[in-house]
């Protein structure tokens, strides 16, 4: 019987085929190529755009997603750039969303993950707050939230 790294590498090869198939417009989602030139199906790099008519529109947010040998059981950990501006996101770039946690499926995929991140750009959980700074902005001063926002988005450009 193949050993747990055997299943999570299994699937993760299933969801890179797919991925190249078919892949939400703006998003990559790719493993990671090591020095060898071979490929590290356990950690991927990936973007997430900003949708078009948010603060965020504009933006290429890059996101790394590490997973484990018990992946799919459990969920990979995503991380953006430490200091990344969200509410739901750590000062170390972890993100903190339902889906990454108590509410995991071994049945979600990289796609949805990353689409889920998508909508929590501009859709943040103020109840679930990693993050003081942004979540009092949020709060008590939209017009600053939304020019932090926007500023962040002008320091991750396109990199096609």
């Amino acid at each position: 019987m193949a050993s747990g790294g055997g299943i999570a590498r299994a699937r993760l090869a299933e969801e890179r085929k797919a991925w190249r198939k078919n892949h939400p417009h703006g998003f990559v989602a790719k493993p990671e190529t090591l020095p060898d030139g071979s490929v590290n199906l356990m950690v991927w790099e990936c973007v997430i755009p900003g949708r078009e008519g948010t603060d965020w529109e504009g933006g290429y947010f890059p996101l790394i997603m590490q997973f484990t040998e018990d992946y799919p059981t459990n969920p990979p950990s995503c991380k953006f750039p430490s200091g990344f501006f969200h509410i739901n996101v750590y000062d170390s770039g972890a993100v903190c969303l339902s889906i990454l946690g108590s509410g995991w499926k071994p049945s979600i995929t990289v796609r949805q993950i990353l689409v889920g991140i998508q909508e929590l750009f501009d859709d943040p959980n103020p109840n679930s707050a990693a993050q003081n700074i942004c979540f009092e902005l949020y709060k008590k001063n939209m017009p600053e939230y939304k020019n932090r926002v926007r500023q962040q988005a002008k320091k991750y450009p396109s990199v096609l």
